[in-house]
């Protein structure tokens, strides 16, 4: 099969496109011919800055395509299905060898393209806002990175459960497009001071919660939290050391969550919660953003472009299969 394979860390020309063995479908699972290919945050940092565990190795968290084998322990899933998959590794490639517990079925009507940036972004979003941020109706988030795969489907579940949605852009632009998702008050960091921002709008007290995929901005997302407020950071996309002072939290009695969704997909609540989101894009109550597409060939500029682009929503790499 072709994929786009590393054999060391480093920017987006590392990427080659090549032919690599066609990977074995696993007891426990299904194999998939790939037809499309999120690009994740996580995708990027490992390219970027973790060595792979072997040359030619194949990067990419989340793809969606059709099952072309089952492995023999698997009796849920049958050939020819259309599911969308995460797994640590191997999407961007012609074949993907997934276990069975890690697909979702696509419910009739979804793009393949919004398939495969689903799962991650919406899963992300939903546990940083409810599994562990312990968001309700009428509390006010803030969510850092609004314009990003998280920062969107975080901004239209927020909206969903009646909260006021308050969310970090760069650019009046991306500001007024995001309103259409449910955002109440748009914050351009460009422009603004965040936090006096946040505690302007918020009357003083600051937001009861605030959900962070930056990683540079947790100073900023703890001074904006009121009092017994809670901070979930997921992820680390500003790429620099992160280094907080604890101390004012302390005294403000703040609660701070870590998020690491590679090991939180397959827990059946998680699981079930993308199952039923899938299904709410499929009739278009959740809109799956894809701000580009690349072939597979291009994998090393699709990266580039996801790095270097203020992007809103997700990049997607379409396999040369199709």
């Amino acid at each position: 099969m072709k994929a786009a394979i590393y054999d060391h860390p480093g920017p987006p020309d590392v990427l080659r496109y090549a032919d690599v063995p066609d990977p074995v479908c696993p007891g426990d699972g299904v194999l998939i011919r790939v037809e499309a290919a999120a690009i994740e945050g996580g995708d990027l940092i490992n390219r970027a800055s973790t060595p792979p565990p072997h040359p030619a190795f194949v990067v990419g968290y989340a793809a969606a395509g059709e099952i072309i084998a089952v492995g023999e322990k698997v009796k849920d899933r049958r050939l020819g299905q259309k599911v969308t998959s995460f797994d640590l590794a191997g999407s961007h490639a012609e074949l993907r060898a997934v276990a069975a517990s890690r697909t979702w079925p696509v419910p009739e009507g979804l793009d393949m393209a919004a398939a495969a940036a689903l799962p991650i972004a919406f899963g992300t979003a939903h546990h940083c806002l409810f599994a562990r941020g312990g968001l309700t109706r009428g509390e006010t988030v803030l969510i850092q990175a609004g314009a990003g795969g998280v920062g969107l489907a975080a901004i239209q579940l927020a909206h969903r459960a009646g909260a006021t949605v308050l969310a970090t852009v760069s650019g009046v632009e991306r500001a007024e497009r995001l309103v259409g998702f449910g955002l109440d008050n748009a914050i351009d960091h460009r422009a603004a001071d965040v936090v006096d921002t946040v505690i302007r709008l918020t009357e003083g007290r600051g937001a009861h919660l605030v959900v962070d995929p930056v990683g540079t901005t947790l100073q900023d997302s703890l001074a904006a939290l009121r009092p017994e407020g809670r901070l979930v950071f997921v992820g680390n996309a500003g790429g620099s050391q992160l280094s907080l002072d604890l101390w004012p939290a302390l005294q403000a009695n703040q609660s701070l969550f870590g998020v690491f969704m590679g090991t939180q997909l397959e827990k059946p609540d998680v699981y079930l919660t993308v199952s039923r989101m899938l299904e709410l894009a499929a009739t278009g109550d959740l809109k799956v953003i894809v701000d580009r597409t690349f072939p597979l060939a291009a994998a090393a500029e699709a990266h580039a472009y996801a790095e270097g682009n203020s992007i809103l929503g997700r990049v997607v790499i379409v396999s040369a299969a199709q």
